[in-house]
């Protein structure tokens, strides 16, 4: 997470201080009207510079698994991107608007037009006689993208209007970049943030092209069919299991997939919950938490078809050198069944501990659970609410005397990770040995 800050700061910092040194802010004597020519440039270049590389990261290109430690970082992100670029957009239209409407209400007097300098060429003359155009288009394109970040940010919107919702921002994206490039001071041209901001902006063009499209994460995608169904009643747990017609190229314990079983609906994450044995075969069990996934118990049927995109994810179990605590919470037991399944057979050969939480404990569901670990001879703790005391930070530490040279894996609730991750890590543990899915993609 911190890491994600820092390169939200460094990216727009960079950006910042790029167009500051082609500005020469601070260098000139501005009036008023001036310092807002300025501004408003400036935050014009920082919010098409965050909504750029927020939907690069949401065409998932195969880098970003890599280089910010797995998709879901990229997803996070982009969210905060995508906060930036709402934020710096206002900015930048309260910058343009208020000071017209104050020269209406006579509390500024509007400046004298500068007398024309020398005759423009003709790639500037058309810019020139674009701007009535994209000054106009980019205010509406302003108020299309801030309804639709804003229907993303709200969580109670249903995922099958979002899902749909979302990707309008795509053509409102194409019409800022139009409106960012023709108004775009011609200065900036000749220095450094003219080609960056522009190279940004094919980048995010490109992504746009493919999401309306449809081909983002084409080339990962398999089709298969449902081949068996079971619903765990006492968990709410429906587990899926699919067999894939086209290749899929493997996968590792831990990571997830982007799975349509209704095109409307659109994909949804789950977390791949079967180790990999070469015959095409999948497993996902899937919570039902929101009115889709409570409703598909019900509407999946043996023999529908299923899109499986991916995998996705680094939530991978390495390193291996020391010993393992898992802890899960609720429905983030699944990416510990898969390694489950991965060390049957070949145990991993260092004590490694598993504490699942749940307040919904299904007979069947754990009596399944318990036999994997033995077989993976990895140790169970279960811990049921309501039954068991909450598991924080210091019954982790009790549960486990040698805590200080394990590796921490959770998946579970956002709040729960975070105060066992705080409590750890002021105790000395080393935030790189506590590893998290940031398992939301709103």
């Amino acid at each position: 997470m911190n890491a994600l800050r820092l390169f939200l700061a460094a990216y727009l910092g960079l950006l910042t201080l790029l167009w500051l040194l082609a500005d020469n802010l601070f260098a000139a004597g501005y009036a008023f009207f001036d310092l807002r020519r300025a501004v408003v440039n400036g935050t014009g270049i920082l919010a098409i510079g965050a909504m750029s590389l927020g939907l690069l990261l949401a065409a998932r290109p195969a880098w970003v698994d890599a280089r910010l430690g797995g998709l879901d970082k990229g997803y996070r992100l982009h969210k905060w991107l995508g906060i930036a670029a709402l934020l710096l957009s206002v900015l930048h239209w309260a910058w343009v608007q208020v000071p017209k409407w104050m020269v209406g209400w006579g509390w500024l007097e509007k400046p004298a037009r500068k007398a024309a300098g020398s005759e423009p060429s003709a790639l500037a003359a058309f810019f020139n006689g674009q701007r009535g155009l994209a000054e106009s288009l980019g205010e509406w394109a302003f108020y299309a993208a801030l309804l639709l970040i804003a229907l993303a940010l709200y969580r109670r919107f249903p995922y099958r209007h979002f899902f749909k919702t979302h990707r309008l921002l795509a053509p409102v994206y194409l019409v800022l970049a139009y409106h960012s490039l023709i108004l775009m001071k011609h200065d900036y041209w000749s220095a450094a943030v003219g080609p960056l901001v522009a190279l940004l902006i094919a980048a995010g063009s490109g992504a746009a092209l493919l999401s309306l499209g449809g081909r983002i994460g084409a080339r990962r995608k398999a089709i298969g069919t449902v081949e068996a169904i079971e619903l765990h009643p006492d968990n709410h747990v429906l587990g899926v299991d699919v067999r894939l017609h086209d290749r899929w190229p493997g996968h590792a314990a831990g990571q997830f997939a982007f799975v349509t079983f209704d095109r409307a609906e659109g994909p949804h994450p789950f977390t791949i919950s079967s180790a990999w044995q070469g015959d095409g075969r999948l497993r996902f069990n899937i919570k039902g938490l929101g009115d889709y996934t409570a409703r598909l118990p019900h509407s999946l049927q043996v023999g529908d078809a299923v899109c499986v995109e991916g995998p996705y994810g680094r939530f991978d179990f390495a390193p291996q050198e020391r010993a393992q605590a898992w802890i899960a919470g609720g429905i983030g037991i699944t990416p510990f069944i898969a390694r489950l399944q991965d060390l049957a057979g070949r145990p991993a050969g260092r004590p490694i501990d598993l504490i699942y939480c749940t307040n919904a404990p299904d007979a069947g569901f754990i009596a399944r659970l318990e036999a994997l670990a033995e077989t993976a001879q990895v140790r169970l703790h279960l811990r049921v609410s309501g039954r068991d005391p909450r598991l924080d930070c210091a019954g982790l530490c009790a549960l486990l005397p040698d805590w200080q040279t394990r590796d921490f894996w959770f998946c579970g609730p956002a709040a729960f990770g975070a105060a066992l991750r705080s409590g750890l890590e002021a105790r000395g543990l080393p935030a790189t040995r506590f590893h998290q899915e940031l398992f939301d993609m709103r």
